[in-house]
């Protein structure tokens, strides 16, 4: 018994060491390889060729998984997109977008807490957001509408999917209204900070609608988990976010590069 035991572990260490190794590759490989080939289709293969296993079921499970990995899918075409529109030219960021990556899939990605939860959909709206607004700032409105309806979508359900609401569909596609909706309104208020030491491009918008899901989660949590609401128990994160908001609409609206 003591032996199988012993043989257990050590295919247990295994297994991790080549989950960790393999996932390594896919970060660093999907990134570099966009930048070496100046283009985004070899790193978005990358990132679909990864998740095979997604499409590895009956054709009735496939929507149904789609939909389930919606938010890895976002965070692993993001960091492609970005990568591809900071540029042919060797930067910080791409260095920076490698080791992100990495860590999103061997450290961020294999967690389930709640918390965790939360951060995963956080950091898919960021660089979700960010994104589609570097690579459809002169596209017709319909492409960010409708990949700012999917990033909204899929980062409420990857929340509320995970608790006992009932309802958590409907929500879903709310929050993904209003991301379509604030997408169709940025049209005419594209908003893009740039960073030149590192080569990073940073959209008002990410900033914004990050914001306001941070704000809705904690509400949120908030009714859903107290049987007593007041103002009191959310009052810190509605403070904080909105002051974020007010300041960089009042004052960060003039950035260096204007879209």
């Amino acid at each position: 018994m003591s032996d199988y035991i012993l043989i257990r572990k050590g295919r247990n260490i295994v297994s991790a060491f080549l989950h960790a190794f393999f996932n390594l590759l896919l970060g660093l490989g999907s990134v570099f390889i966009t930048f070496s080939t100046a283009s985004w289709i070899p790193g978005a293969l990358l990132v679909i060729i990864s998740k095979w296993r997604m499409f590895a079921v009956r054709p009735r499970y496939l929507f149904l998984n789609l939909k389930s990995n919606l938010v890895d899918l976002i965070v692993g075409f993001s960091f492609v997109f970005i990568t591809y529109a900071s540029g042919p030219t060797l930067l910080p960021i791409h260095f920076i977008l490698a080791i992100l990556y990495s860590a999103w899939l061997i450290v961020l990605k294999p967690m389930s807490t709640e918390r965790a939860s939360g951060i995963q959909a956080l950091l898919a709206v960021f660089l979700g957001t960010t994104a589609t607004t570097l690579m459809s700032a002169s596209a017709n409105a319909a492409f960010p509408v409708i990949f700012n309806f999917l990033i909204g979508f899929a980062a409420a359900r990857h929340v509320l999917v995970q608790g006992d609401d009932p309802d958590f569909s409907f929500l879903s596609l709310l929050m993904g209204l209003i991301f379509a909706e604030f997408a169709w309104l940025c049209q005419s208020w594209l908003i893009v900070y740039t960073f030149k030491e590192i080569g990073f491009l940073l959209p008002q918008s990410a900033i914004i609608l990050t914001t306001i899901v941070f704000l809705v989660g904690n509400i949120f949590n908030k009714i859903s988990s107290d049987e007593e609401f007041n103002f009191k128990k959310i009052a810190t994160p509605t403070i904080f976010s909105l002051a974020l908001i007010l300041i960089i609409v009042l004052w960060f609206s003039k950035p260096l590069f204007n879209v």
